[in-house]
């Protein structure tokens, strides 16, 4: 080999992409090793009997994935966007508690229902349901927190999907929100959004077709290792967050059920909210240090939908004001959702 070739690979080699979920993991591990060996050893049997004891329940969340994703089900969305637009608002809201978009996966579909002519308030209803609740999330949130939390969740995704898009409808009607609702220059939502412009046929049996079956496994494959991965680091911060957060502190400040604690929740899962499926575990922690479940389910609406990462995805295609209602609802209807399940629940 050349002295010249040796040059060149040297200056095109890079260094391999390090997982930050499973580096995180690896890092905490070594850490405790080496400081505390006995929490080591503690977080270790704790993830391990945690995963074990969600096993049914991820792997059905995977199944269920996988399954929209061979059998084209996501094709079903356009059909929410046809009609009055009160209807429009509600088939949204529900349609958006079933599909299988996360906070910042959302948006190239949302680009594509607005740049081809949707309304507004059926956009902003499924825009806010969407990231809070599928399938996949409805069967790992009754895994980790217990059916009862589940279907509240479900419940609080379709209402807030209901806030945002009669508040809009709302909003229009006395003059506000009127207008192209899209920055300049925003797409039509790439290739994501071909579900929308040019829907395609469901086709239920998919296990007849070759292509459809590769597609079945290859998706649960991705999703396996990548909920896998961050549920495995929720699961070891969780083991620390029982050992070493006191009890009265968590319920000092959220154990209440109160708005004031409600409100608390609300803002701290804007930039704490990992993603849907990691912040369960985090959750179920906090619940056993104190935490109320009205301010657990505020932590997990508010993160859910306004997260930083998803927030900022929001601001890069939306006008402001548009960007400012939907901060606006997602806010109130977390604290709405808090409220309402502590009445419940507590």
């Amino acid at each position: 080999m050349s002295i010249q070739t040796l040059l060149t690979e040297i200056r095109e080699w890079r260094a391999p992409r390090l997982d930050p979920a499973w580096t995180a993991v690896a890092l905490i591990f070594a850490a405790l090793a080496v400081l505390v060996p006995h929490q080591a050893a503690s977080s270790a049997a704790f993830t391990a009997k945690a995963v074990w004891s969600i096993l049914p329940f991820f792997a059905l969340s995977i199944g269920l994935t996988a399954y929209a994703k061979a059998t084209g089900a996501e094709n079903l969305i356009a059909s929410a966007f046809a009609g009055r637009p009160e209807v429009m608002v509600l088939l949204a809201s529900l349609v958006g508690a079933l599909s299988p978009f996360c906070s910042c996966g959302v948006i190239p579909v949302i680009a594509a229902l607005l740049a081809t002519g949707v309304p507004l308030a059926p956009v902003m209803a499924f825009w806010l349901a969407s990231p809070l609740m599928d399938p996949s999330m409805f069967m790992l949130t009754a895994g980790v927190l217990g059916l009862q939390f589940a279907a509240a969740k479900t419940f609080a995704a379709i209402g807030v999907g209901l806030l945002g898009g009669f508040g809009v409808l709302a909003m229009q009607r006395i003059g506000f929100l009127a207008g192209q609702p899209l920055r300049e220059g925003v797409g039509n939502g790439g290739c994501a959004g071909s579900k929308i412009r040019d829907p395609k046929a469901v086709i239920w049996h998919y296990w007849e077709e070759p292509a459809r079956r590769d597609a079945f496994w290859t998706n649960a494959r991705q999703n396996a290792l990548f909920l896998g991965k961050w549920l495995m680091l929720a699961f070891v911060l969780e083991s620390l967050m029982v050992a070493y957060v006191p009890g009265n502190l968590v319920a000092s400040i959220a154990g209440d059920g109160g708005l004031l604690s409600i409100l608390t929740a609300t803002v701290v899962g804007v930039p704490t909210y990992l993603n849907g499926n990691a912040a369960l575990p985090l959750v179920a922690g906090l619940l056993d240090k104190g935490m109320a479940p009205g301010a657990a389910m505020a932590f997990l609406v508010g993160g859910g939908v306004t997260s930083i990462p998803a927030a900022l995805a929001v601001w890069a295609v939306a006008r402001q004001s548009v960007f400012a209602a939907y901060l606006a609802f997602a806010t109130l209807g977390a604290v709405f959702s808090g409220l309402a399940f502590q009445w419940v629940a507590g």
